[in-house]
């Protein structure tokens, strides 16, 4: 790494094919790699994932618009594409960070690794739900409303109300353990299969050389997982079309009125948080945030699409790899923080609670809000894994508090799936900074492969010129 202007730490995996993320032959695991690998220009435009997934999204509007009914029932195209995702998040999460741990040097920075990503996460999560806490009042998304909550009809919340009693912080750990290896797989539970996977890698890492061939089988059928990822890609517009024209077939642009002052704040904040506090995140790990966004843009549009960051998982792992983050930095980082670190669900916890209290012209004190906030900060990791996990989250919350009614929750049943999209991209972009800021932290993040797969000719620039000094000087002192 001669043009690297600081040294990085070896995090390479010795041995074996380990680092074919990285070369040239494999760049086509994943069509936004391969794009990225390609010369500006050299691409019709309407050959990129990016563009064919913003014209899906756009017919999907338009559809579900003017025909809602034929709009409501393309949902089993979104779906199916979510599932077909769904269907390699698994085998990825375990191979990718099976054969990181396995080729770790030094398992200490294992570790290391993850208390660091652990502090990131609650750092920020807390961070979002305090923003989230003082966007609402200051914009007071629900004053006005005037709701009696005698007259809300509770049916609908009842099933997140039973489910709150189980979300526990005592119950969350517990679930990582998992009663079968089998059955987390089956489930898609993904903290049980990074707990086995870690366990695993660190059993091949301590056993040394005689499993070395092991780990290259493994790393041969990751490189085969990543072909299946690279075919349902090519799927993503359909799947993006599906679920946008479902949401506006069913649910219509008139609710984007009805809730547009929640809408508004929502969508609002989560940019003021992508753009104050990651781009501070940004800055401190001297990356750009532009050129971030704009080589994670399919994945953004994607999961605007689909409302689900899920989607774009297996892709994200590559890309982060690609973009000079080692894989076990990668592999640990990405799929916990999918849990640990929801910056967009976190801003939408906190405004949601205020928000229902506003309606129903509920007075809080500043000591119940910071109780709010405390609660949030248990609850929206108690929770993690478990189906609508926002509504128990707020369930949980709310009940706890006994002054807020949690039949409040059906006054966020029509709007919390246009909320979706908001949440998602902001825990997409949140958790991929978070990788990139735990790979500088562990001073292993590869400039040189950044800039190559980013374009961040600004940054390729300085840094060159601070390496022609460097040498100029080493010139002179000789």
């Amino acid at each position: 790494m001669t043009e690297q202007s600081e040294a990085v730490e070896d995090w390479s995996l010795p041995g074996g094919p380990r680092d074919r993320l990285g070369e040239t032959e494999d760049i086509m695991i994943a069509p936004i790699v391969a794009a990225a690998a390609v010369p500006h220009g050299k691409l019709p435009f309407y050959r990129h994932l990016y563009a064919q997934v913003l014209a899906a999204i756009a017919a999907g509007i338009l559809l579900g618009h003017f025909y809602p009914q034929i709009g409501a029932s393309m949902q089993p195209l979104g779906d199916a594409f979510i599932k077909l995702v769904r269907m390699v998040i698994a085998p990825v999460i375990f191979l990718t960070v099976t054969t990181g741990i396995a080729g770790m040097s030094d398992l200490k920075k294992f570790g290391r690794v993850v208390g660091k990503a652990l502090l990131y996460f609650f750092v920020f999560s807390t961070l979002a739900l305090v923003v989230g806490l003082i966007v609402s009042n200051v914009l007071q998304p629900g004053a006005g409303m005037h709701i009696n909550p005698a007259t809300l009809d509770t049916k609908a919340v009842n099933t997140y109300a039973a489910q709150a009693h189980d979300a526990s912080v005592v119950g969350f750990l517990m679930n990582i353990i998992p009663s079968t290896i089998i059955g987390s797989f089956a489930d898609g539970n993904v903290l049980q299969i990074i707990l086995f996977a870690v366990l695993f890698g660190l059993a091949l890492g301590r056993i040394g050389e005689p499993a070395a061939r092991l780990v290259d089988i493994i790393d041969n059928f990751l490189q085969g997982m990543f072909g299946i990822v690279r075919m349902v890609m090519a799927l993503a517009p359909i799947g993006a079309f599906g679920a946008i024209a479902f949401t506006i077939g069913k649910y219509g642009l008139g609710s984007l009125a009805s809730y547009g002052r929640l809408m508004l704040c929502v969508y609002l904040t989560s940019i003021l948080f992508v753009f104050g506090a990651l781009g501070a995140v940004a800055r401190v790990c001297r990356v750009s945030l532009w050129s971030y966004l704009r080589y994670i843009r399919e994945e953004i549009l994607v999961t605007f699409g689909t409302a689900s960051t899920e989607s774009v998982l297996p892709q994200m792992l590559v890309k982060l790899e690609q973009a000079g983050c080692p894989r076990p930095i990668v592999g640990l980082v990405l799929p916990a923080g999918y849990t640990f670190n929801a910056d967009g669900t976190s801003i939408y916890l906190t405004m949601a609670a205020i928000f229902v209290a506003q309606a129903m012209n509920i007075h809080l004190t500043f000591y119940e809000q910071l109780q709010i906030l405390a609660v949030l900060v248990l609850t929206s990791k108690g929770s993690a894994g478990v189906a609508g996990a926002g509504f128990v989250t707020l369930a949980a919350t709310l009940a706890s508090m006994g002054k807020i009614p949690v039949s409040g929750l059906v006054l966020l049943l029509g709007v919390d799936r246009l909320l979706n999209e908001a949440r998602a991209i902001t825990n997409l972009i949140g958790n991929g900074l978070a990788t990139i800021a735990v790979a500088r932290w562990e001073n292993a993040f590869d400039d040189v492969k950044w800039r190559a797969a980013s374009g961040d000719q600004t940054r390729a620039a300085g840094s060159s010129a601070t390496v022609k000094l460097a040498d100029v000087s080493a010139d002179n002192q000789s």
